[in-house]
């Protein structure tokens, strides 16, 4: 009889202590090698040999600043975004040594999210609501300049519905135009639309909801209409009870799993058609059949965001002053 490997099995994890002061939330894998990061202290970092090492580099007059929102482009170009108030867009084309400001807004309840692009040009940043509709930045020419999308485009908000940035993966631009979007707070809630943000259709979703530190954290998406959630109650994140769910009709029916994740988790990504991984502060769990069946990979502590490479595998994990590897085993 031949033994079937578990999913956790076929994976291997491997840590990296970066040694700087930093609680990472901002993960860009470009491609096999060249990675990103971002986080708190107002520190960025990059990799060119698929996060083996890494050059790390604190942002000039952003030393208290949270850059919890990330999106690389290649080795030298890459978005940054702060979480709080004011909020700050900042861009660098030289490989982190500079970086610009874009875009700056004052208002005491302007917070970001979550932030990414279709394309080298069209990309999106959202957050909290503002006089209650949700802020939205639009990008036409790769995040040089940003628009506030019109009030008619904007989604009511519920009070106290807002997102979280945990992991800067409340937000997915994928195929040509479509944009989804995740809340929680009040209500957890699903916003999708197929023009970038022109016009949006709203979904439920069963995940824990009802106070401000309950949610949906992140969505991966698959096509044709396969969707992942995962959340919960960031003061409860040892408890299992609705934590992740999957839908295979774009978010108008959803499914509880056989078997849960270990817990509240921040993020969720997908791997290939049928693996999926998602991370959080108390461990890391991987699914082989689509968001089914979950099994731990790793129960080392404060990791918060989970990324595979845009164009290639590599599988990159990030969280307080760390990176993994994540290779699937030979």
């Amino acid at each position: 009889m031949v033994s079937k490997l578990l999913p956790a099995q076929t994976y291997s994890w491997n840590s990296i202590d970066l040694k700087t002061n930093t609680n990472i939330r901002g993960l860009s894998v470009v491609n096999n090698k060249v990675v990103w990061v971002s986080g708190s202290n107002g520190w960025t970092g990059q990799s060119s040999n698929g996060g083996k090492n890494w050059t790390m580099t604190q942002v000039k007059g952003f030393e208290k600043a949270d850059f919890r929102m990330l999106y690389a482009f290649n080795e030298r170009k890459a978005i940054i975004a702060n979480s709080g108030s004011p909020a700050h867009i900042l861009i660098t084309q030289d490989g982190g040594l500079n970086w610009d400001m874009v875009y700056r807004n004052y208002d005491s309840a302007a917070f970001f999210d979550g932030m990414d692009f279709w394309n080298a040009h069209d990309g999106i940043i959202y957050g909290d609501a503002i006089e209650g509709k949700m802020l939205l930045l639009r990008t036409n020419d790769g995040g040089l300049h940003w628009q506030e999308l019109p009030d008619s485009s904007r989604p009511v908000m519920i009070k106290n519905e807002a997102s979280f940035a945990a992991s800067g993966t409340g937000i997915r631009c994928v195929e040509q135009q479509k944009i989804i979007l995740a809340t929680g707070g009040s209500q957890s809630r699903l916003f999708i639309s197929n023009n970038q943000g022109t016009a949006w259709d709203t979904f439920s979703t069963p995940m824990m909801q009802g106070r401000n530190s309950t949610g949906t954290f992140s969505v991966a998406y698959k096509k044709p209409n396969h969707l992942i959630i995962v959340g919960g109650d960031f003061l409860k994140d040892t408890s299992k009870i609705n934590h992740v769910f999957y839908s295979t009709d774009g978010g108008q029916q959803w499914l509880r799993p056989d078997v849960p994740t270990g817990g509240y988790r921040e993020c969720v990504e997908y791997v290939n058609t049928k693996t999926i991984l998602a991370t959080g502060p108390f461990g890391t769990d991987i699914s082989s059949d689509g968001g089914k069946n979950w099994t731990s990979l790793s129960d080392e502590k404060l990791f918060h965001v989970i990324r595979k490479a845009r164009k290639g595998k590599l599988i990159m994990a990030a969280g307080k002053g760390k990176v993994s590897i994540i290779q699937k085993k030979p």
